[in-house]
């Protein structure tokens, strides 16, 4: 019916498979949806993108003015968030508070309406139990997406899904609802106890599941060299100012140097629907490429990739300032509980003797269907605790949902189906269109003040000369002014003939 709306419970409610079917029936409308969730992993299950990415946020935690106008008027975003009618961002529970108000800043901006995100519906989706935003320094407070400016604005409309689909185990679903009232007990503790260093059936080969990266990536090295023969090494390529290119790789999941080898075990780190992957998809390495030497996947489903090198960049002032250039692959025998967030797992073997963080030890153990499929190698005090913060926020949430299915038991079929056809009926976007388009022309010509080539298309002749005078030893600031274009754009002409390399 068009209604912002908050989409929450448990672990393995059902929640992505509602949102799933949220976004089949708004395409079934003809709606335009853009899928968004708080990580890249957590984006891949709905082949969507980061919110991050989709709204021109990037890295940053807050908006000035500055950089509001510079995304507000950028096309690529502007046209994107123009078409949008309904915005989904799944695991909300791993947003900062800031990014939310930020993303909301755009979008009025964008949409040129005061409303809430421009107007835009929007749905959030995710269970403040699990685990919260990265926090950069240790002595600040967490601040959840909750506690944003926009969600007391926005009239959100809270709908909480109670009943447990992945789960069938009485056991294991009693441990997982101590831990979300935060009263685990002595019993409590002995159930999981009893999973502690399981022997698995030689035909099982178990998730391996840890807190820590150092740890996982130990496993993964361990693993690799048990292979015989020799490993082919990958090294990541880099341009741009240190600290971007550093924040790139720290992002990055795919490691500086990759080393595999047949039969190792590997998880793709990057989106490419044309070459049948995504964040997330898993397989085996089977061989390598005669000729270039790139390693050859069978994936899970079956299907042969051979894994190409693509780029990670930053762009400002749609320039690339920063990139990095690696096969987006890492080894794949063990991986952090962070990463695992949304999987289901027939069986799983974790580590949680070194938790440090909220929601980690639910997050891993909620992983699983049964406690046959559990085993747990160690497990401290942390991993049974949740954020007081959230546990008595999530009783507002409770209540909230229940308040929406009086409401709207209250409503008669005609008027539920007046509300979602006002809903679908389509919008004309044809005025803002044009509203972006007379932006755009004024902040180029803005530029052009300094520039007065910049954005206009490369010459046959100015390639040339750039070629003689980049063979000459003048540097970026000198074609700048030579060519009167930004020094980012002479960088970027450079390397798109091949003068320098990433």
């Amino acid at each position: 019916m068009g209604h912002n709306v908050f989409l929450t419970g448990p672990a393995g409610s059902g929640k992505t498979y509602v949102l799933g079917k949220y976004i089949e029936y708004l395409k079934s409308k003809h709606i335009s949806v853009a899928v968004t969730a708080s990580t890249g992993i957590a984006a891949t299950h709905l082949n969507g993108k980061t919110i991050h990415s989709w709204s021109g946020l990037g890295i940053k935690q807050s908006l000035d003015e500055k950089s509001l106008r510079r995304i507000s008027r950028n096309s690529r975003f502007g046209s994107r968030i123009l078409k949008t009618k309904t915005l989904i961002i799944d695991e909300i529970s791993m947003l900062h508070a800031s990014q939310l108000d930020a993303v909301d800043q755009i979008l009025q901006s964008v949409c040129e309406n005061q409303l809430p995100f421009g107007g835009i519906q929007t749905v959030f989706c995710g269970d403040f139990f699990q685990l919260p935003p990265v926090q950069k320094e240790n002595n600040t407070p967490v601040s959840f997406a909750y506690s944003a400016e926009i969600w007391n604005q926005m009239d959100v409309k809270t709908c909480y899904l109670d009943e447990q689909h992945r789960q069938k185990d009485n056991k294991l679903m009693k441990v997982l609802n101590d831990i979300r009232r935060n009263c685990v007990d002595d019993e409590t503790k002995g159930i999981v106890a009893t999973c502690q260093n399981k022997i698995w059936p030689d035909q099982m080969c178990p998730a391996r599941l840890f807190t820590h990266n150092i740890d996982v990536d130990a496993i993964n090295e361990r693993e690799l060299q048990k292979i015989p023969g020799a490993a082919f090494a990958y090294n990541m390529r880099a341009y741009g100012k240190k600290k971007l290119v550093e924040f790139l790789r720290k992002s990055c999941l795919a490691p500086e140097r990759l080393m595999l080898k047949k039969d190792a075990r590997v998880m793709f780190v990057k989106n490419n629907f044309e070459e049948g992957y995504v964040n997330g998809t898993t397989g085996t390495v089977i061989g390598f490429d005669k000729e270039t030497k790139m390693p050859i996947i069978r994936a899970n489903n079956g299907q042969k990739i051979t894994a190409k090198p693509v780029t990670w960049e930053m762009e400002e002032d749609d320039e690339v300032i920063a990139s990095i250039k690696q096969i987006p692959l890492r080894l794949a025998w063990a991986i952090t509980v962070h990463k695992s967030q949304g999987m289901s797992l027939d069986a799983a073997e974790i580590d949680l003797s070194k938790s440090f963080e909220y929601g980690m030890g639910y997050v891993a153990l909620s992983r699983v269907r049964s406690m046959a499929g559990l085993s747990v190698l160690g497990v401290n005090d942390m991993a049974f605790q949740v954020h007081a913060a959230v546990q008595k926020m999530d009783q507002e949430f409770v209540r909230q949902s229940e308040i929406i299915v009086r409401e709207i038991s209250n409503l008669n079929e005609d008027e539920k189906n007046k509300k979602q056809q006002e809903f679908a009926g389509e919008k004309n976007y044809k005025q803002a269109d044009e509203n972006r388009k007379s932006d755009k022309n004024y902040f180029v010509d803005e530029i052009r003040k300094n520039f007065a080539k910049a954005y206009m298309p490369w010459t046959e002749s100015e390639d040339k000369k750039l070629r003689e005078l980049f063979a000459k030893g003048k540097t970026t600031r000198e074609l700048s002014e030579m060519f009167e274009r930004k020094r980012g754009a002479i960088h970027s002409r450079l390397r798109k003939i091949s003068l320098i390399r990433d």
